[in-house]
């Protein structure tokens, strides 16, 4: 039984990769910023996690152009509250 629920687990996991990569590519596009320094900027205000991991169930129903400018508003929004936070 371990290892099944092992399996089931790693493909819940294999699944959530797959949208947060999807997710992250998609902004990418839409914005022209390459992916790597999108990731890097998603990482830094931790949205991978708060945004597109904690949201998947939501999220992963959307479009593509929903999740795409969803996460660029909410990057802007994120980095706009950070940079206010510092002054």
């Amino acid at each position: 039984m371990q290892q099944a629920t092992t399996h089931i687990s790693r493909a819940i996991d294999d699944k959530l990769m797959e949208f947060v990569v999807f997710a992250i590519e998609s902004a990418a596009q839409k914005t022209g910023i390459p992916a790597p320094v999108l990731y890097n900027r998603l990482e830094k205000v931790d949205l991978i996690t708060r945004y597109l991991i904690e949201g998947y169930d939501v999220l992963h129903t959307q479009s593509r152009e929903y999740i795409a400018d969803t996460l660029i508003e909410a990057l802007d929004n994120w980095e706009r509250y950070y940079k206010e936070k510092e002054k």
